[in-house]
This record gives C-alpha cells, structure tokens and sequence, in this order.
C-alpha cells in the first residue's frame, strides 16, 4: 500500500493539470482524477509490474476523459441562467492576457480530440513520443503526425489562416 501511495502521490499535480486542460472546468476535472485514482487504487494489481505507472495513469486518466466527452455529447449541456455563476454571465476582459489566454483555448478547442491529447500530453506535460504512443495506444509514428498537424493547425488558428509556418521552428521533436 505504502509502495503504491508513493509511487501515485507525485503525480496527481500533472494529472489534474493535464485533465483540467482536457474538460476545461476544474470541478469536472478533479472529479476526473479522483475517478482516475479510484480506478488506480481498486486496480493496482492487475497493472504490469514492469509497466510505467505514469503512463498506466495518463492512459486511465485519458480514457475516462473520452468517455465522459462522449457522453456529454450525447446528453447535450444545458445550465438555467439563475443557477449560472456571474463569471461566466459577465463581459470578457479586456486585457491583453486574458484574450490570448481565450483564442489559445479556444483554438485548443477546435483541434480534433486526438490531436488535441497528444498536443497536450507532449507539449504541456512533457511525456515523450513513445509515452504517449503508449497512454493512447497508437503508433509513435501517428502520435508525430497528429503532433505535427496539431501544432501547424494551432499556428493558423492564433495567426490566422493564411499564416504558414515560421522557417525556422522545427517541425518535430527529437525522438529518444
């Protein structure tokens, strides 16, 4: 038990950053991750001993996140105005920092979901290709493609659509 504790501890900071960046709401994304450890926890023996625990949870953390997309999808979201928090009734800032802060999540947004997860799980939480190939359970060589057209697409989206890549940022990561 201790051994497990230890080992999951130093990792709920990242997951909860990398589910908040997934949901887009702190409240879903700590229910996320306290789902996520509950299913650690209850399944701690049944993971490989010779895997990453790491990557064990960015993949459990993950897969529940699309299910839990799928299923708002489906259901759909609807909020009563009187029950709504003012924050989010009221007037965007006007701040520089805020508006970049909105269109980069916005254009977060409008990635497709895959693309958006290796984005996320390469370049905010700093897992390697095979890494993440392996909390998606896809090829390394889709996890560069998708990283690739994430980023080309992000860069049209904060630019603008006409802007094209700068000349001198490399296309892709070094693979270790």
């Amino acid at each position: 038990m201790s051994d497990m504790i230890r080992l999951i501890e130093p990792l709920i900071p990242a997951l909860r950053r990398y589910a908040r960046a997934l949901l887009r709401n702190p409240t879903d994304a700590d229910d996320l991750v306290q789902d996520c450890l509950e299913r650690a926890v209850g399944r701690w023996p049944q993971r490989r001993a010779d895997g990453d625990v790491r990557t064990w949870l960015y993949a459990i953390l993950h897969n529940l996140a699309v299910s839990q997309m799928r299923q708002r999808a489906r259901r759909g979201t609807s909020l009563p105005v009187e029950d709504a928090p003012e924050a989010v009734l009221a007037v965007a800032p006007n701040q520089h920092e805020g508006l970049l802060q909105r269109d980069l999540t916005a254009a977060l947004d409008a990635l497709p979901e895959e693309q958006r997860g290796v984005l996320l799980l390469v370049s905010v939480e700093g897992l390697s290709y095979a890494e993440a190939a392996q909390v998606l359970a896809i090829p390394i060589g889709t996890v560069m493609s998708r990283l690739a057209r994430a980023r080309d697409r992000m860069i049209q989206l904060m630019d603008g659509e006409r802007a094209s890549a700068p000349a001198g940022r490399p296309l892709l990561r070094r693979v270790k």
